[in-house]
């Protein structure tokens, strides 16, 4: 983390539920990869401000990343996370109902592109996505994404710069192609409008038109 973003994050309080969701991600022993603080504010301020109803979020990890966009949804909001690892999915379910949201967060666990084919076969819809995931799915996710959206959904897509890797032109793994093929396509595919942030490990962020 850079000295900005540390004064940035400074700033605020310090979110005692989100804490206690990235503590016992961590007791659990999964990896401290959940998405930033900033970051977190800004998923939360993104559902709320285009008054999301449906959202989905493919990769659950600890629950964290789902507490910020469930904090956002409108009264009655649902969130649909997609999780490869049931053990992971289960701690994500005990922190996302100690933070309140346990009612309003379903699961689908297994491979999330045989997931988000059920969605598509069931015509379901979102207004709001947010990836963080295998990276080497970011290509297929964005696409699936830009399938189930409404018009005018919001797509976010978290660490676009694998820690410096995509900008890296040594490193040429399958994982840094995919999140350059995807960083490549959501900025200039003609159905989004997009944006990326650089901070942090990056974030992509797109409205499908």
């Amino acid at each position: 983390m850079t000295n900005e973003e540390q004064y940035i994050d400074s700033l605020f309080e310090q979110d005692e539920i989100l804490e206690n969701i990235r503590e016992a991600t961590s007791a659990a022993g999964m990896p401290d990869i959940a998405v930033a603080q900033g970051y977190g504010r800004l998923l939360t301020m993104l559902v709320s401000m285009n008054n999301v109803t449906n959202a989905l979020e493919i990769g659950a990890l600890g629950g964290y990343s789902g507490v910020c966009i469930a904090r956002g949804l409108q009264q009655g909001g649902r969130l649909t996370c997609l999780e490869l690892l049931p053990q992971f999915a289960e701690v994500a379910k005990t922190n996302v109902t100690k933070a309140g949201f346990g009612e309003q967060i379903d699961y689908m666990i297994g491979d999330a592109k045989l997931s988000l084919e059920q969605l598509v076969e069931r015509n379901e819809r979102f207004q709001f996505f947010f990836i963080d995931a295998d990276k080497e799915g970011y290509p297929a996710y964005l696409e699936y994404a830009i399938r189930l959206a409404d018009p005018g959904a919001i797509i976010v897509a978290d660490n676009i710069l694998l820690r410096g890797r995509t900008i890296n032109e040594n490193k040429q793994g399958p994982a840094v192609q995919a999140v350059r093929s995807f960083n490549e396509t959501i900025v200039r595919d003609a159905r989004l409008q997009s944006t990326i942030l650089p901070g942090y490990d990056g974030l992509a962020i797109a409205r499908v038109l």
